[in-house]
């Protein structure tokens, strides 16, 4: 006869195999990640933003393009990991008890993202981007400031925009390093991140079902309506406009069509379904109940089921 495991007994196992692994995986990237990125083009014209644009870029236009939005991804990558750990110290500020192994895996993972993010300051050194980001600078920065007030104080929203943190890079480095003419050293960077953020998803899953449990109305609110919006903007803003314009291109004209693009509209779709796929199985949403804004970004029905991507959509590797 089967034997039924209690969800609490459960929960307890995995978190002790989340903490073990984290302990026994101490990489220092500095060691595990040498070398330096390679002269020229870093990732290949099919991952480039502007894959859909039909623009008539020269060998050096394409060179920098390439290398500034890779800085834009790892610098939008960084300030997430700050805002992450920003969240997680008030949770362990608020924690009544201290021992509990949730703590100490948060501790575990903002020892992880201060590893990662060292790595990532090496690589935008060696990128020397000279785009300027418009999202730094002036009311969206303020927006942006009073924005993440809010969400770390609403741990629901948190583990959500966790979710969609670390899902939409995951496919980004896994396109990126998967393909044969990405610089090596970037793969490199890619393996090394993707391998401790495996543990950082699993165990925002499985934080969610707690967290939903006992989130207020304010909070469950948020995940349901202004969760997917923030996601979208998370994903509009990897690539800051600023970029554009390091190659001659106008820079909210290039970046406004790259957001509605088919190729970029198909990856956004693709990376933010596995945050709506962890919300269905932890019981925050329901099939036959998705809210529109979960709907737009991941592109599904009502029931969470896909629909048909945008026509013309340009094949991307997918090999890992």
């Amino acid at each position: 006869m089967a034997t039924t495991i209690p969800a609490a007994t459960a929960t307890e196992a995995r978190l002790h195999r989340l903490n073990t692994a984290s302990a026994r995986r101490l990489l220092d990237p500095d060691e595990v990640v040498a070398g330096t990125l390679g002269p020229g083009q870093i990732l290949p014209d099919e991952l480039l933003t502007v894959i859909d644009l039909g623009l008539d870029l020269g060998p050096e236009q394409r060179a920098r393009l390439s290398r500034e939005e890779v800085a834009a991804i790892v610098d939008y990558g960084l300030r997430f990991e700050a805002v992450l750990m920003a969240g997680f110290s008030l949770r362990i500020i608020d924690a009544p008890d201290l021992t509990d192994p949730r703590i100490t895996y948060l501790l575990h993972e903002m020892g992880e993202e201060t590893r990662h993010s060292r790595l990532f300051v090496r690589l935008i050194d060696q990128l020397a981007p000279t785009g300027r980001n418009p999202f730094l600078h002036g009311p969206p920065r303020l927006a942006i400031r009073v924005g993440i007030r809010f969400v770390i104080d609403l741990p629901a929203l948190l583990f959500t925009l966790v979710l969609g943190g670390e899902e939409i890079p995951d496919l980004i480095q896994k396109l990126a390093g998967g393909h044969p003419d990405t610089d090596p050293f970037v793969r490199a960077v890619n393996h090394y991140h993707r391998q401790e953020e495996a543990r950082h998803i699993a165990f925002a899953r499985l934080v969610l079902a707690e967290v939903w449990a006992t989130a207020g109305p304010v909070d469950r609110r948020a995940v349901r309506t202004i969760a997917p919006r923030v996601i979208h903007g998370m994903w509009d803003q990897l690539v800051h406009p600023g970029v554009y314009a390091t190659v001659g291109l106008p820079r909210w004209a290039t970046w406004w069509a790259v957001r509605h693009s088919p190729t970029r509209v198909a990856l956004r779709r693709r990376a933010t379904r596995p945050v709506l796929d962890a919300l269905v199985e932890a019981g925050v949403l329901r099939p036959g109940r998705i809210p529109r804004g979960w709907r737009t970004l991941c592109g599904v029905d009502r029931h969470a089921r896909p629909l048909p991507d945008p026509a013309g959509t340009a094949p991307v590797a997918t090999s890992i």
